[in-house]
């Protein structure tokens, strides 16, 4: 097997959680894709600037990362569905319980400040350890903790529970209000 063929292996295997992260951020599957698309290409493209026996798995996240705040950069110049017709056309009621939960925590998440949320998804979700977390945002070990916790604490606050196994007595409780 050769290097190249090992590393796109590599690379392969780690798709399901750039996909994850990219959702995470982009909160569209078309959108996610792309992303991770875009990823992919520049990932294959510079890969002879990967530097092997370095963290693979940062190094994809931190082009994912730098690509998706790009992209939003550009978006903030671009005008669309000024009325939001489009956007309220797509909405649905939710059918079971985790899909209310799922949309609750989404609107949560949107309350925290970038660096906390992000820190969070990747801790959190992507199952990233400290230390990656850290190497991906660019900052020290401890300040990844701080943001972690900080974002644990303001998300239990903004869903008004006491701790997480909390977050979905409380949905269900809300939709079996509704009914």
């Amino acid at each position: 097997m050769t290097a190249t063929s090992s590393w796109r292996d590599e690379v392969v295997a780690l798709i399901p959680a750039l996909r994850a992260f990219a959702w995470s951020l982009s909160h569209n599957g078309s959108d996610a894709d792309d992303l991770v698309q875009d990823t992919l290409i520049k990932a294959w493209t510079n890969r002879d600037k990967f530097e092997m026996g370095t963290n693979l798995r940062a190094w994809l996240f931190t082009i994912l990362r730098n690509t998706y705040y790009t992209n939003v950069l550009r978006r903030r110049r671009e005008v669309r569905d000024e009325q939001g017709e489009y956007a309220g056309a797509l909405k649905a009621a939710p059918t079971q319980d985790w899909s209310v939960a799922m949309r609750s925590l989404q609107t949560a998440l949107q309350q925290l400040p970038d660096e906390h949320r992000e820190a969070l998804i990747l801790v959190g979700a992507a199952g990233l350890s400290y230390e990656e977390a850290a190497e991906i945002c660019g900052c020290a070990l401890g300040t990844i903790k701080s943001r972690v916790n900080r974002a644990r604490a303001r998300l239990l606050k903004i869903m008004d529970a006491e701790d997480a196994t909390d977050v979905m007595a409380l949905e269900t409780l809300t939709v079996a209000g509704r009914a």
